[in-house]
């Protein structure tokens, strides 16, 4: 016998009146637990709503561009009996099932469902507790948690071990991750018991102040931009621990060369093609460095360290609303006059508030450049999974000994951040200085 579900937006935090960027589904389609239905527009990532049964979609409740806030229903499901049963994301007035001892590990392969505790209660009676949410596992216990909530949890770097549970038969969900990460940024994080290992950040409340007893004020809101970086760069500078590594590379004959480039590209009519950039040069030359050094090219899983073998380079980009960072992919299958023309568009759609999920996503490295701007030098956060991320600064003329004589060099700054349970120190300097070693003579790129 068939039934309909409604499956609903999850509890995504303050956000309200969020936007559908995308529908990965339409009517007919088969869809299994955890299955994306429709992305939610996030501007540093984006917030899949996942399908909480298995079964037909029946019925689209949203359209692209629609604005959706918690609890809205965005697809409706025609589920058989057991997939229903299988592994649903049960509200607080629905029976609730005992997890089974040998619970699958996966939602492929539906379990029967087990004897409810309780049944619904009749109408106006008091309501069903609620099973109890399990605590987080003992180290080396078996975690039940579907794919999609495994690849969310590494790519945040949460152990699922100790992780509380709180869905179906003891299932972790994606709700249980975030929570665990709030938990550990406010310093609530504890252990079963709830006696503190020493590992937790024990923090003192966030100060509460009056400012407008001290003089006049503005509130503004923040954009969507800084609130969802900012939720990432806090937990990668917590949970990443990175050393910054200093180099300066020689650029010179390169800016030189650069310069003689954009003159010759100059057509008569006034016109010129894409003009060459410093940060085109960059990328090329940090794709070649990821072949010398694939530590750097790899990210954490657990034990295990993924070995890339493609190279996607992300670059920081300043717009109005805040940082997004856009990737230039396969970079070792382009020239740097392709680089220059594709980092454009994707500068400008980024400009433009157009990039798409895929258009900021599978980076292995990223460039933050701020030589637009100014500074000498400054520590840019590991953006996970990955493992690096340079900083470029401002270039600046400097009076170098060349064993006779000081001569003027132009010098550009560079600052390596990298994370120390893969990168050394050694490694994290000799990567810089090759870098520099590049930059101060391409020619070098040849050999």
């Amino acid at each position: 016998m068939s039934q309909t579900s409604e499956v609903k937006v999850p509890d995504i935090g303050d956000y309200t009146d969020v936007p559908v960027i995308d529908i990965c589904v339409k009517v007919g389609d088969a869809v299994k637990v955890d299955d994306a239905l429709v992305t939610l527009e996030s501007d540093k990532a984006t917030m899949d709503v996942p399908s909480s049964v298995a079964g037909v979609v029946k019925e689209i409740k949203v359209a692209l561009g629609d604005k959706i806030s918690e609890g809205a229903v965005v697809v409706i499901i025609e589920a058989d009996g057991s997939a229903a049963a299988a592994d649903p994301v049960a509200p607080a007035t629905d029976a609730v099932t005992a997890p089974p001892p040998d619970a699958p590990d996966t939602p492929e392969k539906p379990a029967q469902a087990a004897a409810p505790v309780a049944a619904p209660s009749q109408a106006g009676s008091a309501p069903i507790a609620s099973a109890a949410p399990a605590p987080g596992l003992a180290l080396g216990a078996a975690t039940h948690a579907s794919p999609s909530v495994r690849l969310f949890a590494r790519e945040l770097g949460v152990d699922l071990t100790k992780v509380t549970a709180t869905g179906p038969k003891g299932r972790i969900v994606k709700e249980d991750v975030t929570a665990f990460i709030k938990g550990v940024m406010t310093g609530r994080a504890a252990t079963a018991s709830g006696a503190s290992l020493g590992g937790g950040l024990d923090l003192l409340p966030w100060p509460k102040v009056d400012f407008a007893k001290f003089g006049p004020i503005e509130v503004k809101p923040l954009s969507r931009i800084k609130k969802i970086s900012g939720q990432n760069l806090a937990r990668n500078w917590v949970m990443i621990p990175a050393v910054t590594y200093h180099e300066d590379a020689d650029i010179t004959d390169l800016e030189a060369f650069r310069m003689a480039i954009n003159k010759e590209n100059q057509k008569p009519d006034g016109k010129s093609g894409p003009r060459i950039t410093m940060l085109a040069f960059l990328i090329k030359i940090c794709e070649l460095a990821l072949k010398r050094f694939p530590e750097f090219n790899s990210s954490l899983d657990g034990e295990n360290l993924v070995m890339k073998k493609y190279f996607h380079i992300a670059f920081a980009a300043d717009t109005p609303h805040g940082l997004v960072v856009p990737v230039v992919k396969n970079v070792d299958q382009k020239s740097v006059s392709e680089i220059v023309v594709e980092c454009g568009e994707l500068a400008k759609k980024a400009r433009d508030g157009k990039l798409g999920p895929a258009e900021m996503s599978g980076a292995c490295f990223t460039i933050s450049s701020v030589g637009g701007i100014g500074g000498t030098s400054f520590s840019p956060i590991v953006n996970a999974p990955e493992v690096a991320i340079l900083g470029v600064n401002k270039s600046v003329m400097k009076p170098v000994w060349n064993g006779r004589e000081f001569i003027p060099r132009l010098i550009l700054p560079l600052s390596l951040s990298a994370d120390h349970r893969v990168i050394d120190g050694a490694m994290a300097t000799r990567f810089n200085a090759y870098v520099a070693r590049l930059l101060a003579d391409m020619r070098r790129a040849l050999l």
